[in-house]
């Protein structure tokens, strides 16, 4: 009797072990996509939120799925499952500017997807290369004004955040200037630091470094407040132009998305931001963490929606 209890007893815990084991291995995973290639701004915060999240979530995946602008992924997730396994971490451009940009957008940047969180808000500096004289915003507005369409600026591409950055810039200053989009950051930052255009409207984490290394100047920042990263620089408004012109990244998922998933998830992510680990590490990256209601988001991109809806069509372009 006693090995015969011995062998049940045994024959049950195998039996609770492999149970156990092949139901974490069959949890759907939760899956964050972002649209953009791995080492970039939107691939760093999604993994940075993934390990906060882990604990609660686990198994995470963070799949690239790169091209588009982003929209490649945006309609990865708009034809998911709305069971809330399935969200996408992104910049705000795809969900507030290429509404007014695209005669042919192939999705509804509110209809199509339900909005989770907003995750940190960011900022953009005015960035002057070696070819500019100019070390502080007025030398630039004052020659651009002078020789109207002469200064350059470069961006990752046309319809981009930076590329209406610019535009938004020259409709409050009354100055023209000659845009240059590029296929992407990288040649961009590439044209300016060799000379060949003058301007650039970066994310400020992504020229502090190279400001610190006197190899480009951020003349301002276009934020309501000075970045910390280069706290010496002062913001479009202390320069006296009338201007402020933020950006976020947000969490988002397919429309209809199950509402306990989403707010459960929403919950998740406001407290991650907030937590004086991921918030550290955001902060050095030079973003402001904030956290938010699905409803408080939903206002953010209408809001930007409404911002941007003018200056994109003062200036006629449509892209197919």
């Amino acid at each position: 009797m006693t090995l015969t209890r011995r062998l049940i007893h045994a024959c049950l815990l195998a039996a609770l072990t492999v149970g156990g084991s092949a139901f974490a291995q069959d949890k759907t995973p939760l899956k964050i996509v972002v649209g953009f290639p791995p080492g970039g701004s939107a691939d760093t915060l999604a993994r940075l939120l993934s390990e906060s999240l882990r604990e609660q979530y686990a198994p995470i995946v963070v799949e690239n799925r790169p091209g588009a602008g982003g929209r490649i992924a945006l309609n990865q997730v708009k034809r998911a499952e709305p069971d809330g396994q399935t969200v996408i971490v992104l910049p705000s451009g795809p969900m507030v500017l290429f509404p007014h940009v695209y005669k042919k957008l192939d999705y509804d940047a509110v209809k199509d997807f339900s909005p989770v969180s907003l995750i940190a808000n960011f900022q953009f500096g005015v960035v002057a290369g070696p070819a500019s004289k100019a070390t502080k915003i007025g030398d630039m507005v004052q020659m651009a004004k002078a020789q109207p369409g002469v200064a350059s600026y470069g961006t990752p591409g046309l319809g981009t955040l930076p590329h209406f950055m610019g535009v938004l810039f020259e409709q409050q200053v009354g100055a023209k200037l000659n845009h240059v989009p590029f296929q992407g950051g990288g040649p961009a930052n590439t044209a300016l630091l060799g000379g060949h255009i003058d301007y650039k409207f970066d994310v400020v984490s992504e020229t502090a470094e190279l400001h610190r290394a006197n190899k480009v100047r951020i003349l301002a920042v276009t934020g309501s407040q000075r970045d910390p990263q280069v706290p010496e620089v002062p913001t479009l408004k202390e320069s006296g132009i009338d201007m402020v012109a933020t950006a976020w990244f947000a969490m988002y998922g397919p429309a209809n998305m199950n509402p306990t998933a989403r707010d459960r998830l929403s919950k998740a992510v406001a407290t991650a931001v907030k937590a004086p680990a991921l918030r550290e590490r955001l902060l050095g990256l030079g973003y402001e963490p904030v956290g938010s209601t699905p409803a408080e988001l939903a206002a953010a991109q209408a809001a930007d929606l409404k911002r941007w809806e003018a200056p994109i069509k003062a200036t006629g372009i449509q892209l197919d």
